[in-house]
């Protein structure tokens, strides 16, 4: 992934094939990417924290577009995934109430399941992108392999939780 400095890649870049916690060390400021190879979470805060957007293959010019609040701060590049799909949703932080297993897409869990909300989960097989919407649209988080007992712990507040989609991008 290229990174640029300004809008409409203009400026100083910085080029990365790996997760990279803190540009600031490469550029003041980040505004625009372009993606050669590859799938990215790219995040408005360090750490991998904050909004979050899933860049794929193409050229993204403006961050704003991108739902990001600041400029790009951090990014993490997704790897590929070959095989099964399997998550555990829990309406309850620490893994609490109702839970559900998916092992493909779901466009809108709190109907499909009666949730009333959906705040940690277990990623058991694949990587997956959880969005604040029905139909996939709005804010989205990055669930890689492993316990997330809170999403409030990935820089995420005031979020709903609503529907769930695999990476399965033919990113490479």
């Amino acid at each position: 992934m290229d990174t640029g400095y300004n809008r409409n890649f203009q400026g100083r870049s910085y080029e990365t094939s790996s997760d990279c916690a803190d540009m600031s060390s490469y550029l003041s400021r980040c505004h625009s990417c372009r993606v050669e190879s590859g799938c990215f979470m790219v995040y408005d805060r360090t750490n991998y924290m904050g909004n979050q957007f899933f860049v794929r293959r193409g050229e993204y010019s403006d961050y704003q577009r991108m739902g990001m609040s600041d400029c790009i701060r951090s990014c993490r590049m997704i790897p590929m995934h070959r095989g099964q799909f399997k998550v555990r949703i829990y309406e309850r932080e620490n893994f609490g109430g109702q839970m559900i297993e998916l092992i493909d897409d779901c466009d809108n869990m709190l109907d499909r399941y009666h949730m009333s909300d959906c705040l940690s989960c277990n990623v058991m097989e694949g990587h997956w992108l959880m969005y604040e919407q029905p139909q996939y649209r709005g804010r989205m988080i990055y669930l890689r392999p492993g316990e997330h007992r809170s999403f409030r712990d990935l820089g995420i507040s005031g979020m709903r939780h609503v529907s769930l989609r695999r990476i399965m991008d033919p990113c490479y």
